[in-house]
C-alpha cells in the first residue's frame, strides 16, 4: 500500500498544495517552521482521522481560512483501482470523512485500513509524561490492530462520560442528590466491559513486549533488561464491585476514580523507572524501539507495511540510532517513508546507501515542490 498523492487545502499553513509522491522515499526539506511537520500530520489525519500533534481538529484550519481539506490517493499491489481518502472540516460543524466520495457512517469503521506510524522528536513524552499520554498511544495501536478492542473502548468511554456526568449533577443539585438508579444501571454495562479491555490489553502486551525487546537490543547494543508492565485496578479483581465500593468517593470528586480509564503501562529498565533512572540515550532507544514493534506488529496484522513518518531525526537523535533506522530503510524492512530534515546536504550523504525510489521536496513558507 502506497500514498500516491497528497493535496492540502487551508490546512495548517498551506493555503493550497498537491504532491506526487514516491512508493519509496519522500523528504520534505525546509526551515523550521516552514511546514514539513505539517505534511506529515496531514498524512497522519489520512490514517487515523485526526493529528498526531493538535488536540483540536480546528486548530488545523489555517488562520483566516473557514474549513480545510486533506485528500490523498492510496494504491496497493492488489489488481484494484486507487482509492481517494479525504478529511475535511468546516468552523463550527463535524468532521467529515469520506471514501472514494462515499462518507463513513463513523470515524471508527475507518482506523486501521491504512496504517501509519509516527517517529518524532516527541515520542519520549511517552516516557516522561503521565499515564493519559501512554494509554492514548497503546489504545491506538490496539484499535489498529483489532476493531473489538476499538469498539468496546468506544462503548466503554461514552459509558464512562454519561456515569461522569449524573456524578456531577448529583453534586450540582445536592438537595436532590444523584440518579442511583440510572448509575446502576449505567454501571452494569460498564463492569464487563471494562473486564474486557483489561484482557485484550493483557494479551496484546504478550505478543507485543517481546518484538520491542528484540528491537530495544539491536538499537542500544546495551546489557540491560528493558521491559513494560500492565498496572490496572481491575486485574484480579471484580469491577462491578469497585464501583459500589467507591460510589461515596465518585459522587465527592464529581468524576469515576476506578476502571479502565485509570490503566498504565510501566516502562523499566533493569526492574527501575525508565523515566528517572535511564539516560537520555537509552530513553530515546526505548520510545522509538516501541515504534518500531508497533511497525512490526501493524505489518504483520493488516500484511501490508504501514506508511512510515520520520520528523526531524537528524535534528534530535545520535548518529548510532540514525544509522540504525536507515539501515532498515537500505534493507526495504519499511515500505514508503516520508521524512522530514532542514538540510538538504545531509540528508543526501545519510541517504547514501539508500537504493529506493527518492523524491525530495523543498518546503518553505507553507509551499513545496520537487528539488
Amino acid at each position: 500500500m502506497t500514498l500516491d498523492s497528497l493535496q492540502l487545502l487551508f490546512f495548517k499553513n498551506y493555503d493550497d498544495a498537491a504532491l506526487r509522491l514516491s512508493p519509496g522515499l519522500n523528504c520534505f526539506i525546509g526551515d523550521n517552521g516552514s511546514g514539513k511537520t505539517n505534511l506529515l500530520d496531514a498524512i497522519h489525519y489520512l490514517s487515523l482521522t485526526k493529528s498526531a500533534i493538535s488536540s483540536s481538529d480546528a486548530l488545523c484550519i489555517k488562520q483566516g481560512a473557514d474549513f480545510f481539506v486533506v485528500k490523498g490517493v492510496f494504491s496497493s499491489e492488489l489488481p484494484t483501482s486507487p482509492e481517494t481518502i479525504q478529511v475535511s472540516l468546516r468552523a463550527g460543524q463535524k468532521k467529515t470523512l469520506t471514501h472514494n466520495k462515499q462518507a463513513y457512517e463513523r470515524m471508527a469503521d475507518h482506523i486501521g485500513r491504512y496504517p501509519a506510524v509516527l517517529i518524532s522528536p516527541y515520542d519520549t513524552d511517552l516516557i516522561r509524561q503521565g499515564s493519559e499520554e501512554r494509554r492514548k498511544y497503546f489504545d491506538s495501536l490496539m484499535a489498529q490492530l483489532d476493531h473489538e478492542f476499538l469498539e468496546l473502548l468506544i462503548a466503554y468511554n461514552a459509558l464512562l462520560r454519561q456515569r461522569n456526568a449524573v456524578l456531577k449533577q448529583g453534586s450540582d443539585r445536592p438537595a436532590h442528590g444523584f440518579d442511583r438508579e440510572y448509575l446502576l444501571a449505567l454501571d452494569e454495562q460498564l463492569a464487563p466491559i471494562g473486564q474486557q479491555l483489561t484482557l485484550l490489553r493483557q494479551a496484546f502486551l504478550d505478543e507485543y513486549v517481546p518484538i520491542f525487546q528484540r528491537h530495544y537490543q539491536q538499537l542500544a547494543d546495551g546489557r540491560e533488561v528493558v521491559t513494560l508492565t500492565y498496572k490496572s485496578q481491575l486485574i484480579g479483581a471484580d469491577f462491578a464491585q469497585l464501583l459500589r465500593m467507591n460510589e461515596r468517593r465518585d459522587f465527592a470528586l464529581q468524576r469515576s476514580t476506578t476502571g479502565s480509564h485509570r490503566d498504565d503501562f510501566v516502562f523499566l529498565m533493569d526492574e527501575l523507572p525508565v523515566k528517572t533512572h535511564a539516560s537520555q540515550g537509552q530513553q530515546k532507544s526505548f520510545a522509538i524501539a516501541l515504534k518500531l514493534a508497533q511497525f512490526e506488529m501493524l505489518a504483520a496484522k493488516q500484511q501490508h507495511k504501514p506508511l512510515l513518518l520520520l520528523d526531524d531525526i537528524f535534528d534530535r537523535l545520535d548518529d548510532k540510532r540514525i544509522a540504525r533506522l536507515l539501515e532498515l530503510v537500505a534493507d526495504e524492512t519499511f515500505g514508503q517513508v516520508f521524512l522530514t530534515d532542514t538540510n538538504l546536504e545531509r540528508t543526501d550523504r545519510a541517504l547514501s546507501r539508500v537504493t529506493i525510489p527518492i523524491l525530495r521536496f523543498r518546503v518553505q513558507d507553507g509551499s513545496v515542490a520537487p528539488v
